[in-house]
């Protein structure tokens, strides 16, 4: 099975780039040969994995994030990232793994495609 590892470094509101690479992700997953889906979230998107946000309109990323969790997907989040943003005692959508840059690196050299946004 193909394998593709897809990283995210931009905050989850403000710019489209976390909410595209979430659709992808979300396409990816229903396609009829599937490939092994897997999501690394570092600098500020590691904040879309914090549970409640209430966005005024449009997309709700936890929403879509617990879909990509449903359909098989990993989701890892950068501690490094969560510490320096004050963030690490805080809890996160349940499915979500918080990780290192070994994990980030191993994901990498298991993927077959790697995409950033």
């Amino acid at each position: 099975m193909q394998q593709v590892l897809i990283v995210i470094n931009d905050a989850p509101y403000g710019s489209e780039k976390l909410f595209n690479a979430l659709r992808l992700a979300i396409q990816l997953n229903e396609q009829a040969t599937a490939p092994k889906v897997k999501l690394f979230l570092l600098s500020d998107a590691v904040t879309a994995v914090l549970p409640k946000q209430q966005p005024g309109e449009g997309y709700n990323l936890q929403q879509m994030l617990e879909i990509i969790l449903a359909q098989g997907a990993e989701i890892k989040y950068c501690t490094s990232c969560v510490q320096a943003r004050g963030l690490i005692e805080l809890d996160v959508i349940e499915g979500c793994v918080k990780a290192t840059m070994d994990d980030l690196a191993l994901w990498l050299l298991e993927s077959d495609k790697v995409i950033t946004f």
